[in-house]
């Protein structure tokens, strides 16, 4: 040992005499470490994920998935937990706090691998703790891996609406189009055929139910029948060439009532026919008016088209139908972008 390390040794000696002797780590700075005992063990890279125990950790009663998810079925939970005994959980689950039961937590996101954990025989479970979540966080996460049912999400919507939040409210909250939330709180009201077939599951698109409910109510006999037909399949086409049946119809109804009201009478016939000629000979004379107008405009960045003979919900709204699927729903005006006016 040399003259410096000698010196230093005395001083040091001499100046820590009748003070508590440090670890020489720097731990003594640390205070009390018997609140760490039972925390959730954190990761070894110090900023991954906890290890929670599977014990502490409840299901929120709240979350919009229902039991009869499919997310939920036993055969895809085993398929879960199979993975899960082999690979383990590689994506963490959400917590918060438990505020009724201080020490416990819920679950945010992650229900499945929950279960799945559990029925793969496991006590932890890597999770996060994050008490900044609510019901819509569940909804946005779940509808994003597309692991919510149109029932659920209808369900979800209308606890919104019964608090008193509106339509364009919640659809930025679970950041989709208004015409998103109008066509799921359709679900909510469904007349009695069109809700067995959905119920039932022959009809889960929602576009679909919308079609179906808006030939539904133009003419509910004809579309009772039809759904009443077991063996129908219910697709986007099958109820598109419903909808077209039912309009030529309708079509040709009003084109018979026409005829046998111009017959009526003495002179009847003729007049009809003269008053036919006029018509057709102001359309000729007057060639800057458009036969049938069509509006053109853009909605959530998709072509679309107003609906002029149908009146719409409230003041500043109006009736759209895509050009691309034929979709008809209702929208805020204001959300709406002209783009032409054609002669249909």
């Amino acid at each position: 040992m040399n003259t410096a390390t000698k010196k230093t040794t005395g001083k040091g000696a001499a100046e820590g005499a009748g003070k508590p002797q440090s670890s020489g780590l720097g731990l003594d700075s640390m205070g009390d470490l018997s609140a760490l005992l039972d925390a959730p063990t954190a990761s070894a890279n110090g900023g991954g994920p906890l290890l929670l125990e599977m014990d502490l950790i409840d299901e929120d009663p709240h979350q919009p998935r229902t039991e009869d998810n499919p997310g939920f079925s036993n055969e895809s939970l085993e398929e879960l937990s199979a993975s899960i005994k082999l690979r383990g959980v590689k994506t963490p689950i959400s917590v918060r706090d438990n505020s009724d039961a201080p020490g416990r937590y819920i679950i945010n996101h992650g229900a499945r691998r929950f279960r799945g954990s559990k029925r793969a025989g496991k006590t932890a479970i890597p999770g996060f703790i994050d008490n900044d979540y609510n019901e819509a966080d569940q909804v946005v996460e779940n509808l994003q891996r597309n692991e919510l049912t149109a029932r659920e999400i209808a369900d979800y919507i209308g606890r919104e609406l019964a608090k008193g939040i509106k339509k364009g409210e919640i659809a930025k909250a679970i950041s989709k189009s208004p015409a998103f939330v109008t066509q799921h709180v359709t679900l909510l009201d469904l007349p009695d055929p069109i809700a067995e077939a959905f119920n039932s599951g022959r009809a889960k698109d929602v576009t679909v139910i919308n079609e179906l409910v808006t030939a539904f109510k133009k003419k509910p006999e004809e579309v009772t029948d039809w759904l009443g037909d077991e063996n129908q399949e219910i697709t986007r086409g099958s109820v598109k060439l419903l909808r077209e049946f039912l309009d030529d119809k309708r079509k040709q109804e009003q084109q018979d009532g026409g005829e046998g009201a111009g017959a009526e009478g003495e002179g009847g016939e003729d007049a009809g026919q003269e008053g036919s000629d006029a018509k057709k000979k102001e359309k000729v004379d007057d060639p800057d008016k458009l036969k049938k107008a069509i509006i053109q405009v853009q909605h959530d960045e998709r072509p679309a088209r107003l609906i002029l003979n149908r009146r719409p919900p409230a003041e500043g709204f109006a009736w759209l139908k895509y050009d691309d699927d034929g979709q008809e729903f209702e929208a805020n005006l204001a959300q709406v972008q002209l783009v032409a006016l054609l002669e249909g």
